[in-house]
């Protein structure tokens, strides 16, 4: 058993919930992060995951809010002690062609998707510094690499965790502290299936492997980052896309 206490930030969503369960497998003290208006939804989730004989916890949390984020790692810490993992997974999206967008489009994605990432790493990276071990992963989004028509605001998001990530591996990787990133392609949760059907068919077309990944497929590779023997691998990122987007 790991028993370490990791940390999933959009932990209630469809691949924040596979990546709990990976890890609640191994032994971990698993703590999933939700918005603070989301308790009702949450806490059903939290009882669903229970039947199914997984013990996860739930804490509300902003995570585009440097504040709450301070408040929520506080109460982490109060009732379970420290944060040994990390996996920033919060996200969300606000498509449109750049000409068509808004500023708080712009500023909503940027927010949640890379702000969330300093803001919640920057309460844990510390302690784990102190105590000589953490695990830091973050989830961007093949998109984040090759980007999308109509996403400039979560394509730009997402590739700008991938410097954060390099960057903070290198301040951290002597302290026993290793920062990854994952760059998941078209995963099957709720936000693609709301794709039309015709354009799903086209996107799987186009994946070498002919499917979209499953969430278990990005909880594997998590749970092989987050482990204590993947103590040299860090600064990396990581594509789980099936061969959509392919580079070295």
């Amino acid at each position: 058993m790991s028993n370490k206490t990791a940390l999933i930030t959009g932990g209630t969503g469809g691949l924040g919930t596979a990546i709990c369960k990976a890890l609640c497998d191994r032994g971990d003290r698993v703590i999933a992060c939700h918005l603070p208006s989301d308790t009702a939804p949450a806490t059903a989730w939290q009882e669903r995951l229970k039947e199914e004989g997984y013990d996860i916890a739930i804490i509300p949390g902003d995570v585009s809010s440097f504040t709450d984020t301070k408040r929520m790692i506080a109460e982490i810490e109060a009732n379970y002690g420290w944060v040994d993992i990390l996996v920033n997974c919060a996200g969300i999206t606000r498509d449109k062609t750049l000409r068509k967008m808004e500023e708080k489009d712009w500023e909503d994605v940027v927010n949640v998707n890379l702000g969330s990432v300093f803001n919640v790493t920057r309460q844990v990276i510390e302690g784990m510094i102190e105590r000589g071990f953490g695990r830091i992963v973050n989830i961007s989004s093949v998109n984040g690499q090759r980007g999308q028509f109509g996403q400039t605001n979560y394509s730009a998001a997402k590739a700008g965790m991938h410097g954060f990530t390099m960057a903070l591996a290198q301040e951290s990787a002597r302290k026993g502290v290793t920062v990854n990133s994952v760059s998941p392609g078209y995963i099957a949760t709720s936000m693609t299936e709301a794709i039309p059907e015709d354009v799903r068919n086209q996107i799987v077309s186009g994946i070498p492997v002919g499917r979209m990944g499953d969430p278990e497929d990005i909880a594997h590779t998590i749970a092989f980052l987050t482990d204590e023997k993947s103590d040299y691998i860090t600064g990396a990122n990581i594509p789980v896309n099936g061969g959509l987007y392919m580079s070295f």
